[in-house]
């Protein structure tokens, strides 16, 4: 039988540390518009998407995040996988949400996270687009993140914030909302993040609640091998890793990699192709 993969908790759900991740599902690349369309392509109907997570489900890996609400494809998808595989998935939703101050966006917010929860999500993590329109650096708090935090308990999810900016992390923990996981951008590369990766690194350790890391081989930028193996040797037993991949083949490398380096053995994969190896390679 295959080895289950490691959880962690988040608030008394139980997670899997490796999450499902969506930019290679949906179309977000960070390569170019060619390599967008590719995916959106390979993907424009739930079935080649269900093979994918059902590759993740048969080992233990049931919890994806993405931008689900109003996502009826991705949506399709998730419930097709589990009634293949008999497993409940644990869906972390990321919705873009109107924070300006004004009755009108704060009812157009509270009817985003109300599709969130209609949409399966057990947790609610606003978009870092939106919230980092609240951070004020000057006072070293996120303006009115209370509210929204608010909202998404009353709709019977737990809060989490997407921490592109890692000062969301710090101001969060030092004025006590009610935030219980962060996204955080981490990658050997520095990829998309905004300050060292020391630094973050720092951040991470430092958090008072489960970290979810995102793009460990900075967007393709380097390989399964590097990016995971080093993320994993450098986070927390409680924090998480989230994966994108294009095939269920790609997520069989990517677990194996995972728990390669979780228990400090090499991977057992396959060699790469190429046309006239070297001795040594073959």
């Amino acid at each position: 039988m295959s080895k289950r993969f490691p959880r962690t908790e988040v608030e008394g759900i139980s997670l899997s540390r490796m999450i499902i991740g969506t930019n290679w599902i949906l179309g977000y690349s960070h390569t170019s518009p060619a390599a967008d369309k590719l995916i959106r392509n390979r993907h424009s109907s739930p079935s080649s998407i269900t093979d994918m997570l059902k590759a993740f489900l048969n080992r233990g890996i049931d919890t994806i995040m993405g931008p689900f609400t109003d996502n009826e494809v991705l949506q399709q998808a998730v419930k097709d996988a589990e009634d293949a595989t008999g497993t409940r998935m644990i869906i972390i939703d990321t919705p873009i949400i109107n924070v300006d101050d004004n009755a009108s966006a704060r009812k157009e917010a509270e009817a985003t996270i109300a599709r969130s929860k209609k949409a399966g999500a057990a947790l609610c993590l606003p978009h870092h687009s939106s919230v980092e329109q609240l951070v004020n650096k000057n006072k070293g708090t996120i303006d009115r993140l209370p509210d929204y935090l608010k909202m998404i308990r009353d709709h019977g999810m737990v809060p989490g914030l997407s921490a592109h900016m890692p000062e969301l992390v710090v101001y969060s923990d030092a004025n006590g909302y009610d935030v219980q996981t962060y996204i955080q951008i981490y990658n050997c590369m520095g990829f998309l993040m905004q300050v060292e990766v020391e630094y973050i690194h720092k951040i991470i350790w430092n958090a008072k609640k489960p970290v979810m890391t995102i793009k460990p081989m900075a967007a393709g930028r380097v390989s399964p091998f590097v990016g995971l193996t080093f993320v994993w040797h450098t986070i927390r037993p409680c924090d998480m890793v989230t994966v994108g991949c294009f095939t269920p083949e790609e997520a069989a490398e990517d677990i194996e990699i995972s728990l390669a380096a979780l228990e400090n053995r090499p991977p057992d994969l396959e060699g790469r192709s190429s046309p006239n190896k070297t001795a040594i390679m073959k």
